[in-house]
């Protein structure tokens, strides 16, 4: 444990000699201790002790660089020393009441209750400070081993503490790759609507961390199988029974996932891209809604992109994502189908400068999405496709060298719109803008005299002379 340990032993050991100074006890705990056996570091250390916060204040002031308190209502003191984040929590235990969104914390007296009371016995090890004495009375170590989540306790009595970890359990088996034990799977399953009493920020977090990890595909599985998404992301479990019409062979639910694969595949920097990864789960979130029978047993799902756009807007909204990212998940949803139109390249300049401009900052995680969504197995018809992206995004690139595609705007700004039409600041610049926009799209870049030439010419047409 000491070779294990070298990284992060001089801070961790220093802060270990002067919690014992002063009669009390400081453990290294759950996450940082697993990771450190699987071989992974960061800069965050957990910790937990016996000293209440105000004590832990005291003890830490003079020798953190940062302190701050957010979370000492829950026992918690954050703190900063060097390119260390600090967590110090003291001992204790948390329970839901039924009929509230928070939870109940209560101090404890020792390291090993409160080892007990940790979602997972892969969690439950520690290593006490500074003497690193590895404290493992749950089968954690044999767990890592076995790449298995099991509860220290009682599954029924750990979910029924904390219900937000079941969800934690999907997380784990996505960043980890880890499978969750029969008992608790069985727990989840018989839990799920327990869930419910959890508040959205704590679930869109799990949910978050889940499609971001190293196999969102075993997660999502999981909540889906446990019947947890139908509480957290109903539209989900909603996709299985709707038929792809381009797959009849697997349902729309697969498709998903495989779409988010593919998506996946095509980051860069081994990032997680969680506003491409989002946008490839619920790309098909409308079907459900817009499935229709038609003549010969074909199966049509008419507008789902826009149906699908206003379902991630509410979804997103409601497990309180950022703003921006709703958004912009929301548009790339709204925008996946838009390529199909281009046949074998019958689009237009004026065509490709608009899918430019409706994309905006995100055309490059369109470029990903839409070839992710190609899912068909016929390696004809995905080469066929393949080959004709390559040929949009070619177009895209040359009239980018050209006209400066990026910033599409008119060859005319405000200024010159007023002193062209002899008119102040008002609604009519803006009209005359969009005007201008409009033909800057259909014709490219033209020049200031004819662009000045066609303002003049809508002008007239529109009775605004001056």
């Amino acid at each position: 444990m000491t070779d294990l340990f070298r990284k992060i032993a001089p801070v961790a050991d220093e802060l270990g000699r002067r919690f014992a100074a002063k009669g009390h006890e400081l453990a290294l705990v759950g996450g940082p201790v697993r990771d450190l056996l699987l071989g992974r570091s960061g800069n965050d250390l957990d910790l937990t002790t016996d000293a209440r916060p105000e004590r832990v204040l005291e003890l830490v002031r003079d020798w953190a660089d940062s302190v701050w308190t957010i979370g000492i209502d829950f026992g918690t003191v954050g703190l900063r020393k060097g390119s260390w984040l600090i967590e110090i929590t003291t001992y204790r235990s948390e329970a839901y009441d039924p009929k509230s969104r928070k939870p109940e914390v209560m101090y404890g007296e020792t390291l090993q209750a409160d080892l007990e009371r940790r979602d997972f016995a892969a969690n439950a090890m520690a290593v006490r400070l500074p003497g690193h004495e590895f404290v493992d009375p749950y089968g954690g170590l044999d767990d890592l081993a076995a790449k298995r989540l099991r509860t220290p306790g009682t599954p029924e009595r750990s979910f029924d503490d904390d219900p937000l970890r079941m969800l934690r359990a999907a997380r784990f088996a996505s960043q980890l790759g880890f499978s969750v034990d029969a008992k608790a799977l069985a727990a989840m399953t018989a839990m799920a609507e327990r869930i419910e009493i959890v508040s959205a920020e704590r679930i869109r977090d799990e949910l978050d961390k889940l499609v971001c990890g190293a196999y969102p595909r075993e997660g999502l599985r999981l909540l889906v199988e446990t019947g947890l998404a139908a509480h957290v992301l109903p539209e989900l479990p909603k996709l299985r029974l709707e038929i792809d019409e381009h797959h009849r062979h697997k349902d729309v639910y697969e498709h998903s996932l495989t779409v988010l694969d593919q998506a996946i595949a095509q980051e860069e920097d081994g990032k997680p891209d969680r506003i491409l990864r989002w946008a490839a789960l619920l790309h098909d979130i409308g079907k459900p809604k817009t499935r229709r029978h038609e003549a010969g047993g074909r199966v049509s799902f008419h507008h789902h992109e826009v149906v699908g756009a206003q379902l991630t807007k509410k979804r997103m909204a409601e497990l309180k994502f950022p703003k921006d990212v709703v958004a912009d998940v929301a548009r790339l949803v709204e925008l996946h189908l838009r390529f199909h139109g281009y046949g074998t390249g019958e689009w237009t300049d004026s065509a490709v400068r608009r899918y430019v401009r409706d994309a905006g900052h995100l055309l490059d995680r369109l470029h990903k999405l839409t070839r992710a969504d190609c899912t068909t197995r016929n390696k004809r018809k995905a080469a066929a496709l393949s080959r004709t992206y390559d040929h949009l995004e070619e177009r895209i690139a040359r009239l980018a060298d050209e006209e400066e595609l990026a910033k599409i705007r008119p060859e005319l700004d405000g200024n010159e719109i007023q002193r062209v039409l002899g008119i102040g600041p008002g609604p009519v610049v803006g009209r005359a803008y969009k005007f201008l926009l409009e033909l800057r799209l259909d014709k490219g870049m033209i020049g200031k005299e004819a662009a000045t030439e066609a303002l003049s010419e809508w002008a007239r047409s529109n009775d605004l002379g001056r």
